[in-house]
């Protein structure tokens, strides 16, 4: 007999031994492909799953002996066994089950949780973990958790989910998403947004091109431990998300999922009625009455609500349809969704239809392929629309001629103003149309080898091959909304394309022996993407049929080149990581990785970082294993250090603006330098250390994670203005540093578990984050333009502070620091000193601007489920306590609380000799402009809020007649969305939702004076309540 053994064979051989003498227990050998036992006669090749999904990592032993192996991703293992050999099939946080073989070759395992913590398997970047043995901070959210808040993407439904993950509003536009932070804000200029991996590969799109009745679930990784191996584009943390695919062996299932609904006004806006603004103009007395008005009181004279005129009762619908199923090599998944949005203004509505796929074949032994693809094409009507005219025409206004028709125009004090109403919205036919269509596919192609004779070796290929494309159009007809009937009829049109492809080559490597696993990846990738944009603008276009389709007709067409607009940017990167994990006691988690961008300069495009972190699971020591009632105690650590290069791609080369300019009566068009080239710009860099304790109680009826974190961030990008006399505004440099610290609480807990029918399940989540400016360029320790201020947070507001209302007794004060004031002006905060008796020593200027934290102190969210039998009760609240909201409604720059009778006013408790209130100003007093002194003070609220996002209340049928009818599954629900607001300063105020809606620069009648980063309540599209009625099937 001629043996033949191979290094790999004996290298197998060696490890099973050593792991036999170090412990022949159940974990002695759970490497894939440990050697058999000697009496072997049979293979046995199958699938763990639980009620999700396959099972990766489950532990299958041939009873009686070490022979054993894991699963794989797939959740599929192979074995070799003796004839009538018992399989004992394991997984932490399930019930142990016993297989008998006989005669099977192939068998389904699928196992019953008994700890809903341990068991979680999350998605950590290029692999998969047991949520028990992960290292960094890592968050998991289901997709039937994201849907419980249904909207046009998944961002609403995160709001107060994740500890550390801040969602603010800055649209209310149907279809518009929220603006996500992960642990606060750490650039100033540079993108602070995270990344987003789509099945395991970078995102190319935006969040709001990836349907939520897709997402199976969705993995936050929050510290640089965690985020490293993404590189720079994961600097600002990653959103894991993952689509449903098929499994092995599944049966064709076929699900509908799919709800419609009512969206009416959250609140209506507290404007000034007839009686009311009559009051106020007359007190005033600052204006006479419009052609078209009539006070209050006098004959003929109106209340008129033009709210009530314009707003509508919104629909909303989601339907989607999806397929899935397997064989015993491949698996599949197709879905369709169709999703509409309206406003509650007319004609402002979005439309997307998106269709998905999935499909994954194995190809013999070693190789398996698969390909996912994710598209949509959505449609945007109305978003030019606004609500201003609405809330600032004059209720004595009458709208309607002698025959009833409805007014083209009306004229008030000073304003005329076009009459926005349903009917005249409705109306306006090809006059007026404002669209947006967006296409976008983003594809995922993989190739995966077992590499022959080296069990556990992986080579991987994942390419991404991704376009999007957006069309924005429009058009406004002769007079159509102006205060004129003959103002010039124009046009735009916009299109954006962009391609992007993405290349990673993977080499992955998992070996387990004894208690002892490790786990190791090698990667290079790269990607590049390309985006071009073309803007034109056409002033007197000759027929409204013409709209935006044929601009070139325009009498005037202007191309501005700075709206033409095209980059190419690429970036490189290396990475390596190893996890190795001792007996589910000790993890350790090691990973090092290069980029190299094409954004920045020659020399210093290339950055390595690290990343180390460690976990030590005390439960498992064995001077714990008497306390029953703990499950898992686990303390990690976390260092690592990631970079930002989300700056315009060509900074370093600085910039040329062009002007237009005539000599003589000679017109041409000439460039200037408006930025330096920086030959020396450079990488935005974090360092962060993390630290957390993770625990499981009482069988996991109580599960919790406690973490607390420091994040610097150096070396920040930024524009730095250079002093008139150097001749170019300013260039981009590094300079400046942040940091971030916090501390973040979560807790899962099951109140009842089935007790008498009687189910109550909860979570909690609260976080803070302290934001500061550490340092500017140059060492300066202001800079006023930008509202920045070292030992400040980055969020702020360099503005006046209203303390009272100036009252008939405090005339003293008064004549020194405000000469020429009056009683029942706006009293602000004073930065000065006094006189011994007790008198500022000057008038009060800009140098009594405060700097006023927008942030909020802490905030979170709680979702609870109560159910008996099959009816159940969900809960989905979001909360947020300090901070200032910034209100362009009551402030100055909303032209809204003018208190001086110009145009409608929200209502206010204002002065006046008989009501010497200290919340409003006194009507016609001292103004700056034409509102009052101090103004913007007026539309600064406390932040604080308790907000119940959703109530859903839903059936499970389980009736016979169903499974008989095909029907597995079956829920109807009845969902009311954004019911009320408690516990909120501007509620109380305004009524209105807390939730800011724009940017700083949007939705007001003056956008110059809050920076965009700030975000707002302005007049936006109105905030709705929505009343859902939904349906779930599974065949």
């Amino acid at each position: 007999m001629n043996l033949k053994i191979n290094k790999t064979t004996y290298l197998a051989g060696v490890f099973s031994l050593c792991g036999l003498l170090y412990a022949p227990h159940v974990e002695a050998a759970l490497t894939p492909s440990t050697v058999p036992a000697v009496d072997q006669s049979r293979t046995v090749t199958g699938k763990v799953i639980d009620q999700s999904g396959p099972l990766v990592g489950a532990t299958i032993m041939e009873k009686g002996t070490s022979n054993g192996t894991i699963t794989d991703l797939d959740g599929n293992f192979s074995l070799s066994v003796r004839e009538g050999a018992t399989l004992v099939v394991s997984y932490i946080g399930y019930v142990e089950q016993e297989i008998q073989v006989r005669n099977q070759n192939s068998v389904t395992v699928s196992l019953k949780a008994v700890d809903r913590n341990l068991n979680e398997v999350v998605v950590i970047g290029y692999g998969t973990q047991r949520k028990e043995a992960v290292t960094g901070s890592v968050s998991n959210v289901s997709g039937s958790a994201l849907r419980e808040v249904p909207g046009a993407d998944i961002t609403s439904a995160l709001q107060g989910r994740v500890a550390g993950v801040q969602m603010m509003q800055t649209s209310s536009k149907p279809g518009a998403s929220m603006q996500i932070r992960i642990r606060g804000t750490r650039s100033l200029t540079a993108s602070n947004d995270p990344l987003v991996v789509l099945d395991g590969v970078p995102f190319a799109g935006s969040i709001n091109d990836i349907d939520p009745s897709s997402i199976k679930s969705m993995d936050i990784l929050k510290d640089a431990s965690a985020t490293a191996i993404y590189g720079s584009r994961g600097a600002n943390g990653v959103l894991i998300i993952t689509t449903y695919k098929g499994y092995q062996d599944q049966r064709p299932t076929v699900t509908y999922n799919g709800y419609v609904g009512a969206k009416t006004l959250f609140s209506r806006y507290p404007m000034m009625n007839a009686e009311e603004f009559t009051g106020l103009r007359k007190y005033a007395n600052k204006y006479q009455y419009g052609t078209d008005e009539k006070a209050w009181g006098e004959e003929g004279a109106v209340n008129t609500d033009w709210q009530d005129m314009l707003f509508k009762t919104g629909m909303t619908t989601n339907q989607d349809v999806g397929v899935s199923g397997g064989t015993a090599k491949g698996s599949y998944n197709f879905g369709v969704s169709y999703y509409r949005d309206e406003a509650v203004i007319p004609t402002q509505n979005f439309n997307r239809y998106a269709f998905h796929a999935a499909i994954d074949q194995e190809i013999g032994r070693y190789v398996k392929v698969g390909f996912s693809s994710n598209n949509n094409y959505s449609i945007t009507n109305g978003g030019s629309l606004g609500i201003y005219n609405t809330l600032s025409a004059t209720p004595i206004v009458n709208p309607y001629n002698e025959d009833g028709t409805l007014k083209t125009r009306v004229n008030m004090a000073s304003d005329t103003q076009w009459v926005y109403a349903r009917e005249s919205i409705e109306g306006l036919g090809d006059t007026y149309k404002d669209e947006t269509r967006g296409f976008g596919t983003y594809n995922n192609l993989y190739g995966e080898v077992k590499i022959p004779g080296v069990d556990g070796l992986k080579y991987r290929i994942n390419v991404g091959l991704n376009y999007k494309r957006s069309d924005y159009g429009n058009y406004v007809g002769e007079g159509v909304f102006s205060d004129t009937s003959n103002s010039q009829s124009h046009a735009s049109i916009q299109q954006q394309n962009t391609t992007n492809w993405a290349i990673e080559n993977l080499l992955t490597y998992d070996k387990s022996w004894g208690k002892h696993t490790i786990n190791a990846v090698g990667l290079y990738s790269a990607e590049q993407t390309t985006f071009q944009q073309t803007y034109m603008y056409g002033l007197d276009v000759p027929a409204d049929a013409f709209q935006f389709y044929n601009i070139g007709q325009a009498g005037t067409v202007t191309v501005d080149p700075a709206n033409q607009k095209y980059y190419q940017s690429g970036l490189e990167s290396v990475m390596g990581r190893l996890m190795y994990n001792y007996d589910n006691k000790y993890m350790l988690s090691v990973a090092l990785r290069a980029d190299a961008s094409s954004r920045l300069a020659k020399g210093h495009q290339w950055h390595t970082y690290p990343a180390i972190s460690a976990g030590w699971n005390i439960a498992r020591e064995n001077f714990m294993q008497g306390i029953d009632w703990i499950e898992s105690l686990k303390l990690r650590v976390g260092y690592g250090e990631t970079s930002n290069q989300s700056v315009s791609p060509y900074s370093t080369l600085g910039a040329l603006t062009t002007r237009p300019y005539n000599f003589g009566t000679t017109n041409a068009v000439g460039a200037y330098v408006s930025s330096l080239p920086n030959s020396s710009l450079g990488w935005e860099y974090s360092k962060t250390w993390n630290f957390g304790l993770d625990f499981s109680l009482f069988k996991g009826r109580l599960s919790g994670t406690m973490e607390y974190y420091i994040q610097n961030t150096s070396d920040l990008l930024m524009g730095v203005n250079l002093p008139q006399t150097s001749g170019v505004p300013s260039y981009t440099a590094n300079v400046g540093k942040t940091r971030n610290k916090g501390f973040e609480l979560s807790l899962n807990g099951i109140i009842l578990d089935n007790m008498n029918g009687w189910t109550w399940e909860a979570g909690l989540n609260f976080y803070t984050n302290k934001n500061e400016l550490v340092e500017l360029a140059s060492g300066a320790l202001t800079d006023e333009s930008n509202w920045w201020f070292v030992g400040q947070p980055i969020n702020v507001i360099y503005d006046f502070q209203k303390i009272g209302i100036w009252q008939t007794d405090e005339e003293d004060v008064r004549k020194v620091a405000e000469p020429g004031g009056n009683a029942g002006m706006i009293k602000i905060k004073y930065n000065g000193d006094y006189d011994a008796n007790g008198l500022p020593t000057r008038a009060y200027n800009e140098k009594d601007r405060q700097i006023i934290k927008t942030d909020p102190s802490w905030e979170g969210g709680f979702n609870t489920r109560v159910a008996y039998k099959n009816i159940d009760l969900g809960v989905v609240a979001s909360f947020r306590h300090g901070g200032t909201i910034i209100s362009t409604i009551y402030g100055s720059q909303g032209y809204l609380n003018l208190m001086n009778g110009r145009r409608n006013n929200v209502q206010v408790n204002y002065w006046t000799e008989d009501n010497p209130t200290n919340d409003f100003p006194k009507p016609g007093g001292v103004q700056s402009g034409d509102n009052p002194k101090y103004g913007n003070s007026l539309g600064y609220f406390d932040g604080s809020y308790l907000k119940f996002r959703t109530i859903t209340l839903g059936y499970n049928f389980d009736q016979s007649w169903l499974k008989k009818a095909g029907i597995s599954k079956a829920r109807v629900y009845a969902t009311v969305q954004n019911p009320f607001v408690l516990f909120s300063p501007y509620n109380d105020q305004s009524g209105l939702d807390p939730e800011t809606n724009s940017y700083g620069d949007e939705n007001q009648a003056v956008n110059s004076f809050y920076r965009q980063r700030l975000l707002v309540v302005g007049f936006n599209t109105p905030a709705t309540r929505s009343w859902l009625l939904g349906l779930n099937l599974t065949f």
